[in-house]
């Protein structure tokens, strides 16, 4: 497996633009209303979240300003798995199994690793 070692930086770069593209893309949802009915009004946290995703998804495809575009998508996320998912309810609720929180549990740490490595490849700005 040590052949794969030297694709290591090609696998971090697609998983960077992937996870941005479909962070992006919820974005567009809440934002544009793309392929959802889902509309949450103009200034509401729903809507401010889905503005952050949608440009900061976009940030972090692109390797535009990555590390920080990253880390605020993970505050984001942070926020969204405790104020909407867990809802600082003690039991088992707290699980994300259980709240269905898997998503922003599982961005909230991609961003993190994004946030911390930057671009490294394919970057239209600086790494």
């Amino acid at each position: 497996m040590k052949e794969l070692v030297r694709f290591a930086d090609h696998a971090y770069a697609l998983m960077r633009i992937m996870a941005g593209l479909m962070f992006a893309f919820h974005g567009a949802q809440k934002v544009l209303g793309v392929l959802s009915d889902f509309h949450p009004p103009v200034g509401s946290q729903l809507w401010i979240g889905g503005l952050l995703e949608l440009l900061g998804g976009l940030a972090v495809m692109l390797g535009i300003q990555t590390r920080i575009a990253a880390i605020l998508c993970s505050g984001e996320m942070a926020v969204a798995y405790f104020q909407f998912h867990w809802k600082f309810q003690l039991g088992p609720n707290f699980f994300p199994g259980i709240n269905k929180g898997e998503l922003a549990v599982l961005y909230c740490f991609v961003f993190l690793f994004i946030a911390c490595r930057g671009g490294v490849k394919w970057c239209v700005g600086k790494r």
